[in-house]
């Protein structure tokens, strides 16, 4: 069945001639298209262009008049930890009363809180609670998330949580990438042997994991009292062993070398960075990866922000995501992050817009197909109720879309 979008305000197909990715001066390039429509067949984009240059229709299209509004990519979250049991309202209380997030995680909070409360849960728990988040991202115009494990910390557990992930990707609307994240924190139960640890990781963890095809990618926590670069690359190097593509937490709250670390092994994104060095930046550069910055997670814990212009001036790839997680950032609200990084990043809007979508796309190795509007190219689009793309990081803490569709079919209507 095909699908007309007709007379938008602003068509916005973000890149032309298949771009994968954009950098610099060209992530403000958005080739917005006035009074623009849009054609679907079926799961892809057929045509685009200005609405006064419309070809023939296939008989019985349906259309959508978009008047008023604007067309955009269907976003992307590169970034979710999307799947885990219980919350952390009172650590967020315990922040606002002073306490650092190492603080509160020395006192036996943090993420061991939440690994606690997870593995007790079950599997329907898990599955209608991450179903819930899912289902709150669509609303704001997300098609595609990203979902890590890393609350489970025990092969079984880890197991378990990608299984839920795999189930939700079969009847979600959302397209979901898992990825694995044992190197998220050391349990309990091995803290007296971290080596241990990362050898459960290495030897067990990882072949069953990609022996299963239960990720795509594998990730680590390169932080400072969490893995430390040895031991990250111990695991990167398994995972790349065994096929898994790699993305990476890197230079959160110190510079532990992680952007180096990451372009090293072809790392598909390097993530956080709010400590990044020079030497970091210039090797991002260099090998490609995407550079995944999170400043829900800076504006929740109240630290600095990832050096977003030093990075974009460079001639660094630059996406935006959630990092929705119970304990540094609990929100589903994309199009919110984008407004926090045009404020504290000092971001443009255009450049926030391909950093939500085509870039994005990019730190899940999927630009060549989803992250913008291109013949060809997956029907993933968002209608929204604002006149002008700005708006939808001006006008904050709202949402402006108004009909999202997903390989061509509407999955949320008004």
């Amino acid at each position: 069945m095909a699908t007309l979008i007709h007379n938008a305000a602003q068509l916005i197909p973000v890149a032309t001639g298949r771009e994968r990715v954009k950098t610099g001066q060209a992530m403000r390039e958005l080739h917005v298209i006035p009074n623009g429509s849009l054609l679907l067949e079926g799961e892809e984009i057929a045509w685009l262009g200005p609405a006064s240059d419309l070809p023939p229709l296939p008989s019985g299209t349906q259309v959508l008049d978009a008047s008023g509004k604007i067309v955009i990519p269907g976003f992307v979250d590169c970034h979710t930890h999307l799947i885990f049991a219980g919350d952390r309202a009172d650590e967020f209380e315990m922040r606002i009363e002073g306490l650092s997030y190492q603080e509160i995680a020395a006192r036996g909070g943090g993420i061991i809180r939440t690994v606690s409360a997870t593995r007790q849960a079950s599997r329907e728990q898990l599955l209608e609670a991450t179903q819930r988040r899912l289902n709150r991202l669509l609303s704001y115009g997300v098609t595609t998330v990203e979902i890590k494990s890393g609350y489970g910390l025990s092969l079984a557990d880890e197991v378990r949580l990608l299984e839920v992930t795999r189930d939700l990707a079969a009847e979600h609307a959302c397209e979901v990438v898992p990825t694995f994240l044992g190197a998220h924190e050391v349990p309990p139960e091995f803290r007296q042997d971290r080596r241990g640890y990362v050898q459960l990781i290495v030897e067990e963890m990882v072949p069953v994991v990609a022996e299963g095809k239960l990720a795509e990618f594998c990730d680590v926590f390169c932080e400072q009292g969490v893995f430390d670069p040895s031991e990250t690359e111990r695991i990167l190097k398994a995972a790349q062993d065994y096929g898994l593509k790699l993305k990476l937490h890197a230079d959160e709250f110190s510079n532990q070398g992680g952007a180096e670390l990451a372009s090293r092994y072809g790392a598909v994104s390097a993530d956080h960075l709010i400590c990044i060095s020079e030497s970091g930046i210039e090797a991002l550069r260099r090998s490609g990866t995407v550079a995944v910055l999170l400043p829900g997670t800076s504006w929740f814990l109240r630290v600095n922000y990832a050096p977003a212009r030093r990075l974009i001036d460079a001639g660094v790839p630059v996406a935006l995501a959630t990092d929705c997680n119970p304990g540094s950032c609990m929100t589903e609200n994309l199009p919110l992050i984008g407004s926090l990084a045009c404020i504290h990043l000092r971001m443009l809007p255009s450049e926030v817009l391909t950093a939500l979508t085509l870039n994005a796309a990019a730190a899940l190795g999927r630009s060549d197909r989803i992250g913008s509007l291109e013949v060809g190219k997956q029907a993933d689009v968002v209608i929204c109720d604002v006149t002008d793309y700005r708006q939808l990081f001006y006008h904050f803490g709202v949402n402006h879309a108004h009909t999202v569709i997903k390989r061509g079919r509407v999955v949320v209507a008004p």
